[in-house]
């Protein structure tokens, strides 16, 4: 061995001793702090879904997500598309770099808000966490109904019916009760909600295709009514990310017709689409099949390149599910629908209300959808944690639009 090769190999050995050091005294002054990690793995993975229980909070999840999406029209014809969804991540297994993250949450909660505005080619959004600090948001999700709340934003059941809240700024507040049209699906091959994203990793995953939506926006001091339709996407679980697991394209889609469907691709480390994609198709009456990686196909016709962050994304799409004779057009309303969310989940990605057009049976057939694009940006791979503490709300832009 060379002088530099020895000097290298000591080098790297007296690093790694240094931050194996670190890393045990940072574990040892969490656990003295707030105790030992668990690994939030208790046999329960591959249960299948269970309702109205699975709906609530779950205390052995690692994660878990509440996610809404829907198109409504007030009285005086402006339509709009909104994104409330509400999360719980518990810190057991969570880094940054060699700092536990439970030394400063377990669990921590989230929310994500977001408007789409149609007639004037307008987007906004807010989002939140807390971890219940001292200047944090009261937070809480209940493990024994459905009932969530993150400050003001709120998501519960009352009488089989969905009851959101939420807001951005001091000017806009949306609250809407939801009512199911149709039975919830359980997700996955097996239709009992437990959903592969790889080999030995799971999570429990149904939806609410189809949910009537009636309430009341306020913006700018005005009050308005609307009426629309809205899905409800519930997944919870703890799975470990993989190589096949770098990004996703999710698809919600409610055609005209009174039928839905739902797909997505994974991404690869290769930006290769791995084979535990998959989806659904709902018929009108609530009869579902689930489809496999191999019976639809997604192909991006357009892109569109962010000015905030530079990531390009795809914006535009061509879906085809041969078994039920469906070959459509997904077009965004806008195609800057990009949330920045580094200070709360630490990711960016694009989420945004599109249209639809296209063939079923050989017949027109047109719709509204959303569309999940996550992994286009990276910067998620390096967190900022300074970034991460420095606050727990923040609204974009800060001034209103509509009026």
């Amino acid at each position: 061995m060379s002088d530099q090769n020895f000097f290298q190999t000591n080098f790297q050995n007296l690093i790694n001793g240094v931050e194996q050091n670190a890393s045990t005294l940072f574990e040892g002054i969490t656990e003295a702090f707030v105790g030992k990690a668990e690994d939030l793995r208790d046999g329960t993975e591959y249960d299948p879904v269970e309702l109205p229980r699975d709906l609530y909070a779950h205390r052995n999840a690692q994660t878990e997500w509440w996610y809404y999406t829907g198109h409504a029209e007030t009285t005086s014809g402006n339509r709009f598309g909104f994104e409330l969804v509400f999360f719980k991540r518990r810190t057991d297994l969570d880094k940054f770099s060699l700092v536990p993250l439970r030394l400063f949450g377990n669990p921590i909660y989230f929310a994500h808000f977001a408007i789409t505005d149609y007639e004037n080619k307008n987007f906004r959004y807010s989002h939140r966490k807390s971890s219940n600090g001292l200047f944090e948001y009261p937070a809480s999700a209940s493990e024994k109904h459905y009932h969530l709340r993150l400050g003001d934003w709120s998501l519960r059941e009352s009488d089989g019916r969905h009851l959101l809240r939420a807001s951005i700024g001091s000017d806009i507040t949306f609250e809407a009760t939801l009512t199911p049209g149709k039975e919830p699906i359980l997700n996955g091959k097996k239709k009992d909600g437990v959903s592969f994203k790889d080999e030995g990793e799971a999570s429990r995953y149904f939806s609410y295709t189809r949910m009537e939506m009636d309430g009341d926006i306020i913006w700018n001091g005005e009050t308005e009514h609307f009426t629309g339709s809205a899905w409800m996407d519930r997944e919870f679980g703890t799975w470990t990310p993989t190589e096949n697991q770098k990004g996703w394209d999710w698809f919600s889609i409610q055609l005209d017709d009174e039928t839905e469907l739902m797909c997505y691709q994974l991404r690869n480390d290769a930006n290769g689409i791995s084979d535990y994609s998959s989806g659904v198709f709902i018929e009108k009456n609530g009869e579902y099949t689930p489809l496999s990686n191999e019976e639809f196909s997604i192909k991006p016709t357009g892109y569109w390149k962010s000015q905030n962050t530079k990531a390009t994304y795809p914006s535009s799409w061509k879906i085809e599910v041969p078994k039920f004779n469906l070959d459509l057009t997904v077009t965004p309303v806008i195609q800057d629908q990009e949330l920045d969310t580094r200070g709360t989940t630490m990711v960016i990605y694009w989420e945004g209300a599109c249209e639809v057009k296209g063939k079923s049976d050989d017949k027109d057939i047109e719709g509204k959808a959303y569309v999940e694009l996550v992994g286009y940006d990276r910067s998620h791979e390096s967190p900022n944690l300074a970034y991460f503490l420095m606050g727990s709300d923040f609204s974009y832009p800060p001034k209103s639009f509509f009026g």
